[in-house]
């Protein structure tokens, strides 16, 4: 396997990978929720995909305080 000749700088090697950063998501609005959902999948919010519910989202319900 090839050696470097000499030590490279921390400058060059973040240089290097200045285009390794994390992309965000793209997001689209869900038609029947209005959530933002990622496109071409199915909305977690309701379920909806393509106009039709394809899965049934179950609701958790809010725990109570104990006083």
């Amino acid at each position: 396997m090839a050696l470097p000749k000499k030590r490279h700088s921390k400058t060059r090697g973040l240089k290097r990978r200045t285009h390794w950063i994390v992309k965000s998501q793209a997001l689209a609005v869900c038609p029947q929720c209005k959530q933002m959902k990622v496109p071409h999948n199915v909305c977690t919010v309701c379920g909806f995909y393509d106009g039709r519910q394809v899965i049934e989202i179950k609701v958790k319900e809010k725990k109570k305080k104990r006083q």
